[in-house]
């Protein structure tokens, strides 16, 4: 695992890199327009811009609780939350490295109160399926910058809602790794974990059009929806910090490449700045707490089912 994560590192060095360079050549002509608009940026749209970032994570770990819990995780909302917010250290490599940091952290921080690592990998599917659902339903904002065929979506759309009814009807199975979908079995599951994923998708859709509007580029709600896109989709490239320069360049490049250049990187430091705010806040509370990591180490954790240890068997007396 650890030679795995070094070897997606490695990549996704070299792939932002890469990103970069094409960024810069693109930009030998335009460097004045380029550092102009970065000065342009008013600080607070910089500061709404991160604190939605925050609202964004907050809400997908929300979420990421609900499964986690309808899957048999017995620990608490602030310890998972503290996964959350050190785990999405990872996303700024790709975001499968982020699932895989969360989950790590999640299964060290909570030990027997979590599923195993496997049904914790499932309990992100549901997270996973609805936000490809929105992203496909969404798409049709695609079409036009990328020239796509209009039915492309509605096909998307198609086989994402047969993806979804599939999980459903796995998530009743109720055992092995399908313990992590049990959360879809429920309409009150469901129900929670769509409202915070819309949450955090609407705000990053606004702080994308806050951004892009502030400086200056002639950018719609649409437009901020297919950046968003753009950005999920190219966060699965070992392109880590390059995602959101090359996103909004891709789908708005046509309309000036140095404002949408500069967009981009504003984008990238404001979502790094909050999560780096989240990770910052989980590790002094953790820091702040060392009673409680103490007594949660000397806590014997019994499972049902399960005999007692040497130590906790009754010593006969003797006569």
């Amino acid at each position: 695992m650890t030679q795995r994560l070094r070897g997606r590192t490695a990549a996704t060095a070299v792939g932002a890199l890469a990103v970069a360079a094409v960024l810069i050549v693109a930009l030998a002509g335009h460097r004045d327009e380029f550092a102009q608009a970065l000065r342009g940026a008013p600080l607070w749209v910089l500061l709404v811009a991160t604190l939605l970032q925050g609202v964004a994570l907050l809400s997908r770990c929300e979420a990421w609780h609900t499964c986690v819990t309808a899957a048999g995780g017995r620990i608490s909302r602030r310890r998972l939350f503290h996964a959350g917010g050190l785990g999405n250290l990872g996303s700024l490599v790709n975001a499968q490295v982020g699932a895989a940091a969360r989950i790590a952290v999640l299964k060290r921080s909570g030990r027997d109160e979590v599923p195993k690592i496997p049904v914790l990998i499932a309990a992100e599917v549901p997270i996973l399926a609805i936000e490809a659902a929105l992203a496909v339903l969404s798409s049709y904002t695609l079409v036009g910058p990328l020239g796509l065929p209009w039915w492309a979506p509605l096909a998307g759309f198609a086989v994402a809602v047969g993806i979804v009814l599939g999980l459903r009807r796995l998530a009743g199975r109720g055992h092995g790794i399908w313990t992590g979908l049990a959360v879809l079995r429920s309409l009150e599951g469901r129900t929670r974990v769509l409202a915070f994923v819309l949450v955090a998708v609407f705000a990053q859709i606004a702080r994308n059009w806050l951004v892009l509007r502030a400086l200056g580029v002639d950018a719609s709600v649409f437009d901020a929806t297919a950046v968003l896109i753009a950005m999920v989709v190219l966060s699965q490239l070992p392109i880590g910090p390059s995602v959101g320069a090359a996103a909004v360049v891709v789908i708005l490049g046509t309309g000036g490449l140095a404002l949408t250049a500069a967009a981009g990187v504003l984008l990238t430091a404001t979502g790094t700045a909050g999560g780096l705010c989240f990770a910052l806040w989980a590790g002094l509370d953790v820091l702040a707490r060392p009673g409680e990591r103490a007594r949660r180490r000397a806590r014997p954790v019994v499972v049902a089912g399960s005999r007692p240890t040497p130590s906790a068997r009754p010593v006969p007396a003797r006569v």
